[in-house]
């Protein structure tokens, strides 16, 4: 089982890729403006915004991609109001958070349905349903993406394939929290039942239950903690 993990040199996806690593799987991860700061072989520089690029890394890989696992977690923000935000700026985030992602699976899914299995999990947020001021590229990239995933779960679940999101609150790690001022983190907590944010555990036991249940397709987990 292999399993590739994009934004692998940071937050959500670098503990992903260090965590799988030491359960066995082979792991392959990118990373594209972010220094790799993980020391291993399968990590490689790649703009999931560059179709091109994207072709050219999965050819490489494609021997050893035998039942595969795609875990999407490449993605960036932009904080402005909409009606003065800058057009590229903009932009930027659609074309690496909703274009990258849709590369890396169009790559992905004839290898998956040669071999009639296949797991995609891509990481949305809570801001399609609680918005947030000022993100509105970063909020249309996430509900893309699952509108996306709704797609491709209907036309490949023939295929042994799944494909679902987790939209992700506030974890104690990745760029969600690193977003939110520390004076207003505490005021934050208030809004979650559980009082605390998401543990990188818990993430990852959420990843594993995906992989593990074939009859969850089409789907978005909510870890939040309650959130209202």
């Amino acid at each position: 089982m292999a399993i590739i993990i994009t934004g692998a040199s940071k937050g959500i996806g670098k503990y992903l890729f260090e965590e799988y690593s030491k359960k066995g799987y082979e792991v392959y991860g990118t990373y594209n403006s972010t220094k790799n700061i993980i020391e291993n072989k399968n990590i490689t520089q790649v703009d999931i915004s560059d179709y091109k690029s994207v072709t050219e890394w999965i050819v490489k890989l494609n021997d050893s991609l035998k039942d595969l696992i795609l875990i999407n977690c490449a993605g960036i923000t932009y904080n402005a109001f909409t009606h003065k935000s800058d057009i590229e700026q903009w932009h930027k985030v659609i074309d690496i958070n909703l274009k990258g992602t849709f590369n890396v699976i169009r790559q992905i899914l004839p290898i998956m349905r040669n071999q009639n299995y296949g797991r995609i999990i891509t990481f949305t947020s809570v801001v399609v349903k609680y918005p947030t001021l000022g993100i509105s590229a970063y909020t249309a990239s996430k509900s893309g993406l699952i509108g996306l995933t709704k797609t491709i779960a209907i036309e490949n679940a023939s295929k042994g394939i799944t494909a679902n999101t987790i939209n992700l609150g506030y974890s104690n790690i990745g760029m969600g929290l690193n977003n939110v001022p520390k004076e207003n983190q505490e005021q934050l907590k208030l809004k979650i039942p559980n009082g605390r944010f998401c543990n990188p555990e818990e993430i990852l036991n959420t990843i594993d239950y995906i992989i593990n249940t074939e009859y969850f397709n089409g789907s978005t987990i909510d870890i939040n903690g309650g959130l209202i």
